[in-house]
């Protein structure tokens, strides 16, 4: 391609079509052109051709200033050194001199000539600058620097992609913003080769599914993958091409790595995930996959939870329903018991007061009969005092009827026999019944 002239022109053999779209035909070579304007291919190497020239240019210049160079040369004054005297005996020629410069660097010299004049020779020995190739070498390196850079401007490989020279004082931050940045001026490139990797196993699967149709190839496969395989094979004769499921990813950078990695271990910290999780998710090399799988086990775990935790209330519940249950019944055995013992106190106390009653009409009746005898002792007593009272008021009134009867005889006497009165409060003597012999 990007030639004018053309070999042959004839229609291709072996054509494969995808069976989704039958109006179409694959061709037997793929092809990918990203920079295309205006039917012209703008060729990266193109691109930078013009400077790889200037750079080969620049660097056969400096090989031919490094050729003609020409080292630095000495200046010895030799009068100079015919002022010189060692104090040895021996002269200070020129051999002697260079010798002592090359090797010690130190010269020896005098301000002064023998008649006291100044002298001009004082410093026998100078290096020489004979030669500007240094310039010309710094200033092709210059321009060596120069085209090279330009090529990177070109091609937006810089110096954070290749790593060629690294600033010790960037930031790792601009580092990788640098890298991103070429990434992006070279994702053309990157896009063609899995576009042309993606179109090839495209076509291969294509390819296989037509080679079933035919005997041939059919047998050959039979010897080359065996039996079994063939018959597998067998199962893509109706499957158009997108079922097959042929996908192109890029493996994850150590970037994307370390941002999985920095979810994994967050999931862990947060108890979101298991340990065996994040096993398999870091054994997982698609990283799209990875997060898929690290979001399902989360959501997983997260259900899990949900469900243990139901499990821990339900249980709690079932635990404190029953303790509430146990709880009651030991309120009310605990009641039953206060019943029972209240009863038996009640009980108790109706037999104590009973027995208290009992002994209380014992004692009453006791005391009734004792009283009773008190009474009627006094009774006794109250009776033989009023016959006794009674039998002495008869007798009283007996005496005093005799003594009425008596003094009765007495004053009818005394009328009769016209007697004087007779006092009857005087004792009478003549009275002796009531003494005794």
């Amino acid at each position: 391609m990007g030639v004018e002239q053309m070999l042959k022109w004839e229609m291709s053999e072996n054509m494969t079509r995808p069976k989704s779209d039958l109006t179409k035909v694959n061709m037997n070579y793929n092809i990918v052109a990203p920079h295309m304007y205006q039917g012209r291919i703008d060729s990266l190497v193109g691109r930078i051709t013009g400077f790889a020239d200037m750079i080969q240019l620049t660097s056969l210049k400096l090989q031919q200033v490094i050729a003609r160079m020409v080292p630095d040369g000495v200046f010895v004054d030799v009068d100079g050194l015919a002022e010189v005297d060692l104090g040895n005996g021996t002269n200070y020629n020129p051999q002697e001199a260079l010798n002592m410069y090359f090797q010690t660097g130190s010269i020896v010299g005098r301000s002064l000539t023998q008649d006291g004049d100044p002298n001009r020779g004082k410093v026998p020995i100078q290096e020489l600058q004979t030669s500007s190739a240094n310039g010309k070498i710094q200033s092709l390196i210059n321009t060596y620097q120069y085209y090279l850079q330009m090529i990177r401007d070109v091609t937006g490989l810089n110096e954070a992609r290749d790593g060629s020279l690294p600033d010790k004082n960037a930031l790792v931050g601009l580092q990788k913003m640098a890298a991103n940045a070429s990434n992006i001026a070279t994702k053309h490139i990157l896009n063609s080769s899995l576009y042309l990797t993606l179109k090839t196993c495209e076509n291969i699967s294509l390819r296989i599914a037509d080679m079933l149709d035919f005997d041939l190839t059919n047998n050959a496969l039979k010897a080359s993958i065996g039996k079994f395989n063939v018959a597998t094979l067998h199962e893509i004769d109706d499957l158009h091409l997108y079922d097959f499921g042929i996908y192109m990813e890029l493996e994850p950078e150590e970037e994307e790595k370390a941002m999985l990695e920095q979810n994994i271990q967050m999931a862990l910290q947060q108890n979101q995930i298991y340990l065996e999780d994040a096993i398999d998710i870091r054994e997982i090399r698609n990283l799209t996959l990875a997060n898929q799988v690290l979001k399902y086990k989360r959501v997983k775990k997260q259900e899990a939870d949900q469900q243990a935790q139901m499990a821990n209330i339900q249980a709690q519940a079932d635990s404190n329903s029953k303790a509430s249950e146990q709880s009651a019944m030991n309120d009310v055995q605990k009641a039953e018991a206060l019943a029972q013992t209240e009863t038996q106190i009640e009980q108790s106390k109706s037999q104590f007061e009973i027995q208290r009653m009992q002994t209380e009409n014992q004692l009453k009746l006791q005391l009734m009969a004792q009283e009773f005898e008190y009474n009627m002792k006094l009774k006794q007593m109250d009776v033989d005092t009023n016959t006794t009272k009674e039998a002495q008021i008869e007798d009283r009134k007996d005496k005093r009827t005799k003594i009425q009867a008596s003094q009765q005889s007495q004053l009818i006497s005394q009328r009769q026999n016209d007697l004087p009165p007779t006092n009857f409060d005087a004792p009478n003597d003549s009275d002796l019944s009531g003494f005794s012999i």
